[in-house]
Parts: structure tokens; C-alpha cells; sequence
């Protein structure tokens, strides 16, 4: 499962990245968005997700939302 099938509000724990962009792993890590980790989504939209990590919000793309197994 990954984060565009993810119930909104709902938190759950990431267990995989999968990305094979270094630089992308190393900016989400920078985020606090690594395997063990909780992330929830806020929202659905468009194009893109707001998630929540550590008391944080960000917007990702939707390409990058199916790169992170829940």
C-alpha cells in the first residue's frame, strides 16, 4: 500500500522508500520521511498529498506519494 491509497487523517507507519534517486532519499530523509517513521495524510489532492511528519506539513507529488510503502 502505498501513500495515495492512505485514508486521510489516518496515521501509519512508512516501510519503505522506493526510489532509486539517491538525491530524492536523501531529501526525504532531511524530512524525517525514512522506513519506521509515522506519516499521516491531510489530504488528497489533484496532483499532490499533504502529509504530516513529525509535527509537520508538506506537500508531495502524487509520483512520490506511490514511492512510499505504508
Amino acid at each position: 500500500m502505498n501513500l495515495l491509497d492512505a485514508v486521510e487523517e489516518k496515521e501509519y507507519i512508512i516501510k519503505a522508500i522506493d526510489t532509486e534517486d539517491e538525491e530524492l532519499n536523501a531529501f526525504l530523509f532531511s524530512l524525517g520521511c525514512y522506513s519506521g517513521e509515522s506519516i499521516t495524510v491531510i489530504d488528497h489532492k489533484k496532483n499532490n498529498c499533504v502529509v504530516s511528519i513529525k509535527d509537520a506539513r508538506y506537500n508531495i507529488d502524487n509520483e512520490l506519494a506511490k514511492a512510499i510503502s505504508i
